[in-house]
């Protein structure tokens, strides 16, 4: 067992231990913020497997995960958990490149498909790096191109998504800061604005904006403005604190209490997901974060 697991059951009360197996170590929540973990920020910062994370979001009573690939979607299979977002093609070779068209519309496909089947709600999807620059996988076009065989390409797979019952998101990545993970030099669709004026074009129920508030906040700012200005094309919430992506708690700069209040304004009903990266123990920064959104 490990020590974030040990001080976990340890706090759990003792009517919570001695409850029916069904029910055991489940954390009772408020629920009207439909939370989720994102996999890949705990798999890096507390070496978590899939299986892991399953244990543990069930026991902090929490909607379900996200980032799972397709291939990881069945391990959910009679969980009761959801996986808000399935993990797509990568940031790097995106739909501003038609060089990059067919390999993202079969690995899209895939998922799409995948992701209706089991009954989930959202694939990612990326505008892609804008040139060499930054890396080899960038794409020498200008702007006014990749944004033309973005909104091509994400129209294809938008028709796609609607005869699965999946929703495509775009998410904006800040370009600003260079750390690995924590930032995306030379990604196209670094503001949120831009990447709202490419769903408009697409013009589908199944096309909308993974609002990444850590990644807004850091290229943009201005959030809960930017929340009711555009809250018909939000399909999902990210979040993680700022500066450093790290635990969401009073050492960074962003009110979530706040950002999870706006989103009730706006009779927002999708998922908010956590992703950042854990900096001490993971179980007790979960706790914190979800009681600060469980609003």
């Amino acid at each position: 067992m490990t020590p974030s697991r040990r001080n976990f059951l340890t706090g759990l009360s003792t009517a919570a231990l001695t409850a029916p197996v069904a029910a055991r170590n489940r954390i009772a929540r408020k629920g009207r913020i439909k939370q989720v973990i994102a996999a890949w920020p705990f798999a890096v910062g507390a070496q978590w497997t899939p299986q892991d994370l399953i244990s543990y979001t069930k026991q902090l009573g929490i909607a379900g995960v996200e980032l799972f690939s397709s291939e990881q979607l069945p391990l959910l299979k009679g969980t009761g958990l959801v996986c808000a977002a399935t993990k797509s093609h990568n940031f790097e070779r995106g739909m501003n490149n038609k060089g990059h068209h067919p390999e993202i519309f079969s690995v899209l496909e895939k998922t799409i498909i995948a992701t209706g089947a089991a009954g989930f709600p959202n694939v990612m999807t990326f505008t892609g790096l804008l040139d060499t620059t930054h890396h080899k996988n960038g794409s020498n076009v200008s702007i006014e191109e990749g944004v033309k065989n973005c909104i091509e390409g994400f129209k294809k797979m938008a028709r796609v998504a609607e005869k699965n019952n999946v929703t495509l998101i775009l998410e904006p990545l800040n370009s600003k800061i260079a750390e690995n993970m924590k930032g995306h030099p030379g990604y196209q669709g670094d503001h949120i604005d831009d990447c709202v004026e490419i769903a408009k074009a697409v013009s589908s129920p199944s096309f909308k904006i993974l609002f990444d508030v850590y990644h807004v906040q850091i290229m943009d700012g201005d959030l809960i403005r930017r929340i009711e200005q555009h809250q018909e094309f939000i399909g999902h919430i990210q979040i993680a604190g700022n500066p450093g992506r790290g635990e969401i708690g009073n050492n960074q700069e962003i009110n979530y209490r706040g950002i999870m209040k706006a989103l009730l304004r706006v009779n927002y009903s999708g998922y908010v997901g956590h992703e950042w990266i854990p900096t001490g123990d993971p179980i007790k920064g979960l706790e914190e974060a979800i009681a600060i959104c469980d609003i």
